[in-house]
């Protein structure tokens, strides 16, 4: 039995399902809305390349990503991944996240959030990671409003797709931590928006 098994996570009208090229026009769909891949610190596919992004995903060894959809509509609103799963220590980073504008700052990337739960909870994770680009200022303040801590920056550690190199951001939590975060999300999304 595999460390990660494939799983359908469903919360608040937004369904974690597993990617497969049956999502690939609500992907291209949903990086169009925004035109994502235009933004220089993300990994959002341009639409001509959005099968090879799933095919990339489905045949990485220590990935496996998810199509976030709208519960009701089966709408593909982006994606997520859990990466760089580690067994023998209990460790997955959460990543390769993104949303179509519309759905950005909304709570789909809160309820997405609750994967940490399955993390915790049902795999037994001893911590989550994520990692961003350090000029993607934006992704660094929701890492940091979850309660991760910021664990140190890769100089040097990756390319980005204009061919400059990035250094990575690297940010934690552990499952003592879990608990309180968990609190916090639901409080977030239970608060009424205005």
């Amino acid at each position: 039995m595999a460390f990660v098994e494939p799983v359908t996570l469903k919360a608040r009208g937004i369904a974690l399902v597993p990617l497969a090229l049956a999502h690939e026009e609500g992907l291209r769909a949903a990086a169009a809305d925004g035109e994502l891949w235009k933004l220089r610190v993300t990994s959002v596919p341009e639409p001509e390349n959005t099968r090879a992004y799933i095919e990339t995903a489905l045949k990485t060894a220590d990935r496996f990503a998810f199509a976030v959809t709208d519960e009701a509509t089966g709408t593909v609103l982006g994606t997520t991944s859990f990466h760089d799963i580690l067994p023998a220590v209990k460790r997955v980073e959460i990543g390769y996240t993104w949303y179509a504008a519309r759905c950005q700052r909304t709570h789909a990337n809160t309820t997405c959030k609750l994967l940490l739960g399955h993390a915790f909870d049902a795999l037994g994770c001893n911590v989550v990671g994520w990692r961003t680009d350090n000029f993607n200022f934006a992704s660094q303040r929701a890492i940091e409003r979850l309660g991760a801590k910021k664990d140190g920056v890769i100089r040097g550690h990756a390319m980005r797709r204009d061919g400059t190199i990035r250094d990575t951001v690297m940010y934690s939590l552990r499952s003592g931590e879990w608990p309180e975060v968990k609190a916090q999300l639901l409080y977030l999304l239970d608060k009424p928006r205005g």
